[in-house]
């Protein structure tokens, strides 16, 4: 489960900060809570809030608002069920 936070709270015990997409994986392959710290641009903040969930981050620094992108990269990775389905489009 993802978890996001503002600019300045406080993390909690346990947490790791990772600053890299290895970093990331590395850390989260080892069972850490991993958080990252998102860049200030909102565009570049939605890319790498799904890139850093896909690596295995679970908790984000961030002032904008990247709960859509990550509910949908943890629907891709099957952690979690879409939010839309839709059958027989055809």
């Amino acid at each position: 489960m993802t978890r996001v936070i503002g600019p300045d709270d406080e993390t909690e015990p346990g947490w790791v900060e990772a600053a890299s997409l290895p970093e990331v994986s590395t850390l989260a392959r080892a069972g850490h809570t991993v958080v990252v710290t998102l860049p200030g641009d909102e565009t570049e903040a939605l890319a790498a809030a799904a890139a850093y969930a896909w690596a295995g981050a679970s908790v984000f620094r961030t002032s904008h608002d990247i709960r859509r992108a990550l509910d949908m990269t943890e629907a891709l990775l099957g952690r979690r069920p879409p939010v839309l389905t839709r059958r027989g489009l055809a």
